[in-house]
Formats: C-alpha cells, sequence, structure tokens
C-alpha cells in the first residue's frame, strides 16, 4: 500500500471529523485489520475490500438503528472492561516500545512529569515530540522531499472484496462496534459535557471506509484510546484534528518516505502511550460493577476484545 496516499487520506479524515464533530475526535487504523496486514494475512485488495464492505455494514447499521439495541443489551460495567483493557494495551505497548528506546522514553517520562508540575498549560506532548523530531533530524537528517501523486481509483475484485469480508471485516466489525462506538460515545460524556451519538460515529466511519477504500485509504474508525490520548495532552476542541490533518496532509505530499520513521524516536511515543493508557485506565474504573468489568478486560487482554465484550444484561440490569 502507498505511505503517502494512506497518509493523505488519513489527514483528509482528520480534517472531515474535526468539522463535522466539533470535538478532538480521532481517526485511527482498525486494529484487527492491521494485526492481520501486518501478519501477511491480507493482501492490499483484500484490505481494500475490507474497507467497501465494512464501510457498507457500518451505514446499514445506522441506517436501520440496528446499534440501539446493541447498546442495550450491552452492560455499561462490560463498556468500561473494554476501556480497561484498551487502557492496559497502551501501557504494555508503551513497555515494548520503551524498551527498544529506553534512555528517551525515561527522559520524555521525566520531562512530561515535570511539565505537569510546573505549567497550568497541557504543552508537555508538544515539548517532548519536538525534542525528539529534532534529535531524529540531527542523528539522520531532514527526510527528502518526495512529491506524492495523486490516489488512483481502483474497486475490488468482488471475490477480493468477498476475502476481506470473511478474512477482516468479520473479525473487526465486533471491535468496532464495542470501542469505536460504544466505547468512543462514552468516553465523550466522560471527558465534556457534550453527546455524540452512537449513529453519527457509525456514519462517519462507514462514509470514511466506503469512500477512501477504493483510493487506496486503510480502514479507518474511531476510539475511546485515541480520544482520551488527545484530551489527556491538551485536546479540546476539533481544532486539534484540524492541526493534524494539515500536519498530515503536507507530509503525505511532500516527504513520505521510508526515512521518515526515523525521525521521532520510539521513545517519545513510548512516553506518550503510557500517559494516555493511565488516563484511559482512571475512566474505565468509573464502573458500577467492577468485578464485570474486570473479568471483561481480563478476558479481553487473554483472548481478544470481542470474546471479552460478550457479557449481556439481563432482566433488572444483572450482568451474565
Amino acid at each position: 500500500m502507498g505511505l503517502s496516499v494512506m497518509l493523505l487520506l488519513f489527514g483528509l479524515a482528520y480534517i472531515a471529523t474535526g468539522l463535522l464533530y466539533r470535538l478532538p475526535i480521532p481517526v485511527e487504523p482498525m486494529k484487527a485489520v492491521g494485526i492481520l496486514a501486518i501478519g501477511g494475512a491480507l493482501s492490499a485488495g483484500e484490505i481494500a475490500g475490507v474497507g467497501v464492505t465494512i464501510g457498507a455494514l457500518l451505514l446499514l447499521i445506522a441506517a436501520t438503528g440496528a446499534i440501539y439495541p446493541i447498546r442495550r443489551a450491552l452492560p455499561l460495567p462490560v463498556v468500561r472492561g473494554i476501556q480497561a483493557a484498551l487502557a492496559a494495551s497502551l501501557i504494555l505497548e508503551s513497555g515494548r516500545m520503551g524498551l527498544t528506546d529506553p534512555y528517551f522514553a525515561v527522559a520524555a517520562v521525566v520531562i512530561i512529569l515535570v511539565l505537569n508540575r510546573v505549567s497550568d498549560r497541557e504543552i508537555s506532548a508538544l515539548v517532548v515530540l519536538a525534542i525528539g523530531i529534532l534529535f531524529g533530524i540531527a542523528r539522520f537528517g531532514l527526510p527528502p522531499v518526495s512529491l506524492a501523486s495523486l490516489p488512483s481509483w481502483n474497486l475490488p475484485s468482488a471475490e477480493t472484496a468477498l476475502n476481506g469480508l470473511l478474512h477482516g471485516a468479520v473479525p473487526q466489525l465486533p471491535l468496532t462496534l464495542g470501542n469505536a462506538v460504544l466505547a468512543t460515545s462514552l468516553m465523550v460524556r466522560d471527558l465534556s459535557s457534550t453527546q455524540v451519538e452512537n449513529r453519527s460515529l457509525l456514519l462517519s466511519m462507514g462514509a470514511f471506509c466506503l469512500i477512501g477504500a477504493p483510493f487506496g485509504a486503510f480502514p479507518t474508525c474511531h476510539g475511546a484510546g485515541g480520544l482520551v490520548a488527545q484530551h489527556r495532552f491538551g485536546a479540546r476542541t476539533g481544532g486539534s484534528n484540524l492541526i493534524s490533518g494539515v500536519v498530515l496532509v503536507t507530509v503525505a505530499l511532500l516527504f513520505a518516505t521510508p526515512k521518515l520513521a526515523t525521525i521521532l524516536p520510539f521513545g517519545v511515543l513510548a512516553a506518550l502511550l503510557f500517559f494516555s493508557g493511565v488516563a484511559l485506565g482512571k475512566s474505565s474504573v468509573k464502573s458500577p460493577d467492577l468485578r464485570v468489568t474486570v473479568l471483561t478486560a481480563g478476558l479481553s487482554l487473554l483472548v481478544n476484545l470481542p470474546v471479552g465484550g460478550c457479557g449481556r444484561r439481563r432482566d433488572g440490569g444483572r450482568v451474565e
């Protein structure tokens, strides 16, 4: 898949999301699809098939209102458990990344802690990102200018789309409904006085996937982890999405080369992931039944998020 095209379409989706929601709603790659793609289980054409088919499914769920019985059947402690599992995943991933760059990881954590103590404004993320980028440029040089080609239309064949549906969209769909819709909507209420409807999240994700996939976009979704990460480091409005989108579009058009990955040290990313995971974990404990939340989180980590989210509400509000 083309790096410049993926970054360009991610950037445009960020801009659209910022204008639509006026909140720092994240735009993320679909995680189950990403794992399958990295493992070699999906070709580029099948990834496009995932985007087309899951986009159509999300729009169908939004149009029929099927998300509402799903939301009523899924109890709050289970949704909080999904959040707890995501928090633990972020912290574990930060540990793995930090081990590859321990000195920068420790330095970034210290800088964030110190700035949080001495400054009322949340500038720690910008500071450690700036230091990391300057260090990467000093060590490896500026990435070369590489003008991107415009994305071209390439609709997957029926067979490729079916393979994408069976091998990518089906395992991704429960994760998207649990994390990108229900948990994200709940997190918006936790972090602000506003509310984002489940149906609205379905419509934006479905449109991004369905429209972007034939042009080479990676299937995208929203997510509670990304939302709390952006909020943790100062984002409060859709302006943060507009800034992110403009940066991604600029990088996509001018600097999308393999050397780009060397600019930002992994230690910086590890520190940011760690504090984001801690913030998400604090939100997950706001559960009316911590036993169910802990059980859901444990199952999600040991098996996967869809299995962990299989609890349902019985009459009287009890969870089984």
